[in-house]
């Protein structure tokens, strides 16, 4: 049954029930024929009044429940676009935004899910990108191997460095999306304690001290003069410091410089700067840089670039620390890697 069935049905019975009540007094009453035939015509007219009133009084109400019902049917057709319009009906109107607010709502979490479900169908294709190209190194030079048409002792060291190294690369890259499953955990936990400014850079530095040392980089680190401490999970701030470092030296020249600055930012927070002198990154990917697997390098080419995860570890630790994290372009040469770090109270 109809709401306007229903509606209208209750206020015939209503009235039905005045009336059979009126007409039982009137009887009751022993009042004359003409007042009697009077009162009877007044109770009707009575009567129609009250159904048309009713009918007028009750439209806003049905308008606004079939407004809702039509709203619903659009949002489950994936049109979240409609809103509803204000009712001078308290309770209708609450209602109507709280059914703008969930629909609101609902459209980000859908665009969030379509969002979610491309970049996870992006992330898959570059994932198998970057896995086949070392296994099928792999697989090639041991099947040349097991052939044994490498006879030259030094041609075959070569091969098994190359080896190692595309094993070590694999293995880099499954590391690095294991540590980004591990961040993308809700609920994952931090460990904070205060820790010294100078030592998470020092611990940096020391892992990265090989690559440094191939390149012939010259690092210039620039703190505080006062010693600073930072609320942080050393282990976590530390690999995505390192993250951000490694970036720097590979797109660094050789003897090329990389400076490390660390400055008051706003109040309770350090902002830490990582410059290095490389070919920079265009505007166009810029925005882009931190998202998962994504490169400049369209190519992909493994000696051009990482995997394209490590920057977006860094996004997500440095963002567990409740801090920012950015890129600028330099006016001269190369870029600037910048986050936040919370001070120690």
């Amino acid at each position: 049954m109809k709401i306007r069935t229903q509606l209208l049905l209750t206020n015939l019975i209503s009235i039905g029930v005045i009336v059979i009540f009126l007409i039982f007094s009137y009887i009751e009453m022993v009042l004359p024929p003409s007042i009697f035939n009077l009162l009877v015509v007044i109770t009707t007219i009575a009567t129609l009044l009250s159904i048309i009133v009713h009918f007028y009084l009750t439209r806003p109400i049905i308008k606004s429940i079939q407004d809702i019902s039509d709203g619903a049917k659009k949002i489950g057709e994936g049109n979240f676009n409609g809103q509803l319009k204000a009712s001078n009906i308290v309770e209708l109107n609450t209602m109507a935004v709280n059914f703008n607010k969930m629909n609101v709502q609902l459209q980000k979490t859908f665009e969030h899910l379509t969002k979610s479900e491309a970049s996870r169908k992006q992330l898959i294709a570059n994932i198998s990108h970057d896995l086949r190209t070392p296994i099928a190194s792999i697989q090639a030079f041991t099947e040349a191997l097991e052939d044994g048409i490498v006879e030259d002792q030094e041609v075959f060291q070569q091969y098994l460095r190359t080896l190692s190294l595309e094993t070590q690369r694999l293995n880099h890259l499954i590391d690095e999306l294991f540590q980004l499953s591990q961040l993308d955990i809700e609920g994952v936990s931090i460990n904070k304690r205060s820790y010294h400014l100078d030592q998470l850079i020092l611990d940096t530095l020391q892992n990265q001290w090989f690559q440094i040392e191939e390149k012939k980089i010259k690092i210039d680190v620039d703190l505080p003069q006062q010693l600073v401490l930072v609320l942080i999970d050393p282990e976590k701030m530390t690999r995505a410091i390192i993250n951000l470092l490694e970036n720097a030296i590979r797109y660094s020249s050789l003897q090329g410089t990389i400076k490390i600055v660390a400055r008051q930012h706003i109040k309770g927070y350090i902002k830490v700067s990582i410059i290095d002198e490389g070919p920079g990154i265009s505007s166009e990917d810029i925005p882009y840089i931190f998202e998962r697997l994504y490169r400049g390098e369209k190519s992909r080419n493994k000696e051009t670039g990482g995997s394209g995860l490590g920057l977006a570890i860094a996004k997500s630790i440095i963002e567990l620390h409740s801090g920012k994290i950015g890129v600028e372009q330099n006016l001269e040469v190369g870029c600037t890697f910048w986050f936040t770090i919370p001070e120690a109270k």
